[in-house]
């Protein structure tokens, strides 16, 4: 099953202190694969996409999902998006947002897994007080659909 995560608003673009130090501390995001955090893009880009593959299988009647992006446990698996500063000796992480399977519409994630179409997650990146997002992000501040 294929899986883009679309994120706009991102907290570098905005104005004042707390925007310009993400970008003076060359803070990224990107999507978390097992322990390592790829596709990472600058806080203050226009927007950041990733498209990942998972596996997903029917397990006692319920859909489960897996592969090296998926973490949590069955019935509560998770995507991380991933924030840190990039160095020369590489990413220092300092937070992160959970998008939660339990929390897309299961018609969406069945249409997908039935091969109906790519399951599609958009979101903006920036909370409320003007920093990147962070922990469990759940609809409205997510929104589902199948393309």
């Amino acid at each position: 099953m294929r899986i883009r995560i679309e994120g706009s608003d991102l907290p570098g673009r905005r104005g004042g202190a707390a925007a310009d130090a993400l970008r003076l501390g060359n803070v990224h995001v990107g999507i978390q694969r097992k322990t390592e955090v790829i596709d990472r893009v600058p806080a203050d880009a226009i927007t950041a996409t990733w498209t990942v593959e998972v596996s997903s299988r029917e397990v006692d009647g319920m859909l489960d999902v897996g592969g090296p992006f998926v973490h949590g446990r069955p019935g509560a698996r998770f995507l991380y998006l991933s924030w840190g500063t990039v160095t020369e000796d590489g990413f220092a992480m300092f937070r992160r947002a959970k998008l939660m399977f339990t929390d897309v519409p299961t018609a969406l994630l069945r249409a997908a897994h039935d091969g109906g179409g790519l399951l599609v997650g958009r979101l903006g990146l920036t909370d409320a007080s003007g920093e990147p997002v962070c922990a469990r992000l759940q609809p409205p501040a997510v929104t589902w659909t199948v393309e």
